[in-house]
């Protein structure tokens, strides 16, 4: 009784990818016959003159259809090299629609946070230091090869842009007061690199 029901088994599925190949096939023949036959439209003309190439390729496929049902008729024997022919397109069918329908799942990149690499130049360039100004940062970013032709005022601007906090009177290393960013007062990276130092709470000096 178990080999009877897996022998049916084997063989419902296999009935099931043959209706299954000969409904893609169909569908693709049928798909692809219309297409040739509207490509026999003429954008040049208009009226019925436009579409006689249409109706031409209409009456040529259904000659072809009509002939290959004469012969068949004919000769019936044809069925034997016909039918497993098309059986096996079928099964080809039946796998290529099982493999479209199931794609491989392929893991989607992740594109980096600007923000996060922004972060990650600025605790760098601070290294151990508890603030900066944008003018030393500007000319630190540039001569790591980032930031080329920007000004002052358009580091700032980015970095305001990416919510990023700017000290607007900061005062650090003996110097007066400009702009410049507090590590205090920078957001912590999500994923911290041990290559750079962790913030830590400190004030501008």
């Amino acid at each position: 009784m178990k080999r009877a029901a897996v022998v049916w088994a084997a063989r419902t599925a296999t009935a099931q990818r043959l209706a299954t190949g000969s409904s893609a096939l169909l569908a693709r023949i049928g798909g692809r016959t219309a297409d040739w036959i509207r490509a026999g439209r003429r954008d040049d003309l208009t009226g019925v003159a436009a579409v006689l190439g249409c109706i031409a390729r209409a009456l040529i496929v259904a000659g072809g259809a009509y002939a290959l049902w004469r012969i068949v008729r004919a000769a019936p024997a044809l069925l034997w090299a016909l039918v497993p022919v098309w059986c096996w397109a079928a099964l080809r069918a039946a796998a290529r629609e099982a493999t479209e329908a199931t794609p491989e799942e392929v893991p989607e990149e992740q594109e980096p946070d600007p923000r996060e690499a922004v972060l990650r130049l600025l605790y760098e360039a601070l290294g151990d230091r508890p603030a900066m100004y944008l003018s030393d940062l500007l000319q630190h970013l540039q001569e790591q090869g980032h930031g080329k032709g920007w000004t002052v005022a358009t580091l700032r601007a980015r970095l305001e842009a990416l919510g990023i906090p700017v000290e607007m009177r900061l005062k650090t290393g003996g110097r007066g007061a400009s702009r410049g960013v507090v590590r205090a007062q920078l957001p912590p990276l999500s994923q911290p690199d041990p290559a750079v130092p962790s913030p830590t709470a400190s004030t501008a000096a």
